[in-house]
């Protein structure tokens, strides 16, 4: 199974709902909670080509950007491979 990281904020629904997902496909992934911690958000920014809303989400070394990117890509089946092939 990959390696996920889910950059995200305690109080954030759209990172609720992507860890869901995640959680529901029986994923285990690294949260690394921007609260309060501007280098924190910085570095997530800069690896995400300048997105700096949360929840930003990687599979192994691909972005794949945000709740509403990490739906769409399992809706069109694209989630699934991408986890098992990272």
């Amino acid at each position: 199974m990959a390696n996920v990281t889910v950059y995200s904020s305690a109080f954030c629904p759209f990172c609720h709902r992507a860890k869901a997902l995640l959680k529901q496909k029986g994923v285990n992934f690294k949260e690394i909670s921007v609260d309060m911690k501007p280098a924190v958000r910085a570095e997530m920014r800069a690896k995400a080509g300048g997105a700096n809303s949360v929840p930003q989400i990687w599979v192994g070394d691909t972005h794949v950007g945000g709740s509403d990117d990490l739906y769409a890509l399992d809706a069109r089946g694209g989630l699934d491979p991408l986890l098992a092939a990272s």
